[in-house]
C-alpha cells in the first residue's frame, strides 16, 4: 500500500492507503471528517466537494493517493472558532433545507468567492453549477452567497485574510 501524506483542515496526516480508496472515503472513514457527505458517487451532485489546494473538487471522483502532498479543506475546516462568512450567510439567509447539499454548496461558494469576490447573481449561479440542490430552488443559496461576498469584502477591507486552514499540527497514524 502506498504511503500518502496530506494536510486536512490544517492537520498533517500520513497513512498507508489502498490505491483504489476514494478521497471521500479517506476523509470520512479514515480521518472521521464526516462533514463531507457521500452524495451520488458519480460526481453529479457535488455534495462531497472539498477544497484541494484552494480549488473545489468532488472527492467521490478522486483517489486518495492523488491528494498526496496536497492541502485539503473540508466544510468542517472552514470555521475558525466562529462560522466562516459563507457558512454564516447560508444559516442567516436560509440557503439550505434538508442540508444534504450544503457542504458542497458552501465549498463551491468559497471557491467562487476566492476567485471572484464580487459576483453577480448570474456569476453565482454559474459558479455553483455542478452542485445540485433538490429542495431550495437555489434562490436563497444565491442570496446567501451574495451576502457572504459582501461580508468577506468588508472583512478584507478591515484587514481580515481569507485563509480556510486554521490548525497547524502533525499527526502520524
Amino acid at each position: 500500500m502506498p504511503l500518502m501524506s496530506v494536510t486536512v483542515d490544517g492537520v498533517q496526516y500520513s497513512h498507508d492507503v489502498e490505491p483504489r480508496l476514494l478521497l471521500v472515503h479517506y476523509l470520512r472513514d479514515v480521518l472521521g471528517r464526516v462533514g463531507t457527505p457521500i452524495g451520488c458517487d458519480t460526481s453529479n451532485c457535488g455534495a462531497c466537494s472539498v477544497l484541494l489546494d484552494g480549488f473545489s473538487v468532488k472527492s467521490c471522483t478522486m483517489l486518495a493517493v492523488e491528494a498526496d502532498g496536497c492541502e485539503i479543506t473540508t466544510v468542517q475546516g472552514l470555521a475558525d472558532g466562529d462560522l466562516h462568512p459563507v457558512q454564516k450567510a447560508f444559516h442567516e439567509h436560509h440557503g439550505l433545507q434538508c442540508g444534504y447539499c450544503t457542504a458542497g454548496m458552501i465549498i463551491a461558494a468559497v471557491d467562487l468567492l476566492m476567485e471572484n469576490p464580487d459576483p453577480s447573481d448570474e456569476e453565482v449561479r454559474v459558479g455553483l453549477e455542478g452542485n445540485l440542490c433538490r429542495c431550495t430552488g437555489y434562490h436563497n443559496i444565491v442570496k446567501a452567497v451574495l451576502a457572504a461576498a459582501a461580508e468577506m469584502r468588508a472583512m478584507t477591507d478591515a484587514g481580515w485574510a481569507a485563509d480556510p486552514g486554521t490548525v497547524t499540527a502533525e499527526v502520524h497514524l
